[in-house]
């Protein structure tokens, strides 16, 4: 009988119950002990009365606690919906809602849970690390429980997880992925990557990103590696992973790439801690060539770039074995098919721009509760991506740009620059605005406001535009995530505008080449 999805997950907690599953601060979980705590924790969820089919969101930080949950989730056939924790309450409150998610798990004294107690409505909140005060009920509690439920009773097709997008046409719609989705894409993904139970992974990717939960979390479950954890990235503490840790694996985006360059100009020494491990690999925006470069001159490591996104999972990546070429993000996953079209549907031709499609078991089952939104994004089976791109010759495929210009990539992250210019119109100093995407080679694009003054006495080249910088992103911090914070502010007289009255972001970018 073919062993399902589901039981493919959590086949190593029994299989290696004495091995390290994670290791975090100086604690370490065999996964014996994941095995252990999340049945625990999954009957003391059952006693709160939580079924099968419920939304349970993790809006809590990367910690062994949260991996214990999300297993726990499974157990139950609870869907588990990961909240980014710097999400403020009008992100945070528009996913607990469109989810319909009514128990939260937060840490204890996190902004998160400020956020949490901020929000109106009534929600069950599990609290990490704290007695859980006045309507909540402590993590630690739930472990107490003494029940053990059985086998996840979930088939393959079941949602396993709703991760949320980014939001960049709007508000964030959440994809909900199956397990069989996770397991035939993230098994297919650490296949080609040579994941094995000799593997000490150096996750430093937050665990509400398919980047970390899927490939890092689900990657380790599928292979029996370790996971040594981290809160937030620390160059640093990266390199002593390596040095120290036994470390093998490294995921990361650029900007994490750019800092651990940095720290190799500081002190050169440390590259051959890196250079014991076995893979390095960046996603989530362009690494440019020459970060690729340098790094394999320091560390002897090519990195391998790969593709994927919320709704698709990881669908092309380079070589492990074979040539890495800087710039394109490889080939095909197994059990991935790509295609690359032109608007009118045809094939781009070779080198030619085109629409990346996708097709295979990685695509999500939908759109959470979003049947016109799911129908829109397929073309005859295949998901439209947005995303631009070129395939040459050998069939590798580079990324060369968005569908649309709304969609800024910074930091390894996915912003919608129509939310932030939504926010700033609010500002009393501010008439007109368009938020754009410049260049940036630590940041992959800096985000830069494009502002017309309501207040036009003094001359454009008069205005203290560092005063206004600070004035702006304060305005913007108030209500939406850290990483979506200006960088530069351009003042503008007018914005410039086509024939039909639609903004030219193109146009602003060239001003912006030109400073």
């Amino acid at each position: 009988m073919r062993e399902s999805a589901a039981a493919r997950l959590f086949s190593h907690l029994s299989a290696r119950s004495g091995g390290d599953a994670v290791v975090f601060a100086g604690r370490t979980l065999t996964f014996g002990d994941l095995e252990s705590l999340s049945r625990r924790y999954a009957s003391g969820l059952a006693a709160l009365g939580v079924r099968k089919g419920d939304r349970v969101a993790a809006f809590a930080e990367s910690l062994p606690e949260a991996i214990v949950a999300m297993l726990g989730h499974y157990r139950l056939g609870a869907i588990h919906v990961p909240i980014n924790t710097r999400y403020r309450g009008e992100e945070a409150g528009h996913i607990l809602e469109d989810a319909g998610a009514a128990t939260v798990v937060v840490r204890a004294g996190s902004e998160s849970e400020a956020v949490l107690r901020s929000l109106p409505g009534k929600r069950r909140v599990i609290v990490i690390g704290g007695d859980g005060g006045p309507g909540a009920v402590s993590f630690e509690s739930l472990l107490e429980s003494s029940e053990i439920p059985g086998d996840p009773p979930v088939g393959d097709g079941d949602p396993a997880v709703i991760i949320y997008t980014s939001g960049t046409t709007g508000k964030s719609k959440g994809a909900a992925l199956s397990y069989r989705a996770l397991v035939a894409n993230i098994g297919a993904l650490t296949r080609l990557w040579r994941f094995s139970e000799a593997d000490r992974l150096a996750l430093t990717l937050p665990l509400f990103h398919v980047h970390g939960l899927c490939i890092g979390v689900h990657g380790a479950l599928l292979s029996g590696a370790a996971i040594l954890l981290f809160e937030r990235f620390d160059a640093a503490k990266v390199v002593r992973s390596f040095a120290d840790q036994g470390a093998t694996i490294f995921m990361g985006v650029p900007t994490m790439y750019v800092r651990l360059l940095e720290l190799l100009d500081e002190r050169p020494e440390l590259a051959a801690s890196l250079a014991r491990g076995r893979l390095f690999t960046s996603g989530s925006a362009a690494l440019p060539a020459a970060h690729f470069e340098e790094f394999q001159r320091r560390t002897g490591h090519r990195i391998l770039e790969r593709y994927g996104m919320t709704e698709t999972l990881f669908t092309l990546s380079n070589p492990y074995e074979g040539e890495r070429r800087p710039g394109t993000v490889g080939l095909p996953v197994p059990g991935c098919d790509v295609r690359i079209v032109e608007e009118n549907g045809q094939e781009a031709g070779e080198d030619a721009p085109g629409e990346v499609l996708v097709r295979g078991d990685s695509l999500m089952t939908g759109y959470w509760g979003k049947p016109p939104e799911t129908a829109a994004a397929f073309r005859d089976g295949w998901f439209s991506t947005g995303d631009i791109a070129r395939r040459d010759a050998a069939g590798y495929v580079s990324i060369v740009g968005r569908k649309s210009v709304d969609v800024i990539k910074s930091g390894g992250f996915k912003i919608s620059a129509r939310e932030i210019e939504d926010v700033l119109r609010e500002h009393p100093r501010v008439r007109e605005v368009a938020v754009v995407g410049q260049p940036d080679p630590v940041w992959g694009e800096r985000i830069v406001a494009a502002v017309v003054l309501r207040d036009q006495s003094a001359p454009v080249d008069a205005v203290d535009t560092a005063e206004l910088l600070n004035d702006l992103a304060a305005f913007t911090g108030e209500s939406l995530a850290d990483y979506k914070r200006l960088r530069a502010v351009c003042v503008l007289r007018e914005l410039p505008r086509n024939a039909m009255g639609k903004v030219q972001k193109h146009r602003i970018l060239e001003v912006l080449g030109k400073e």
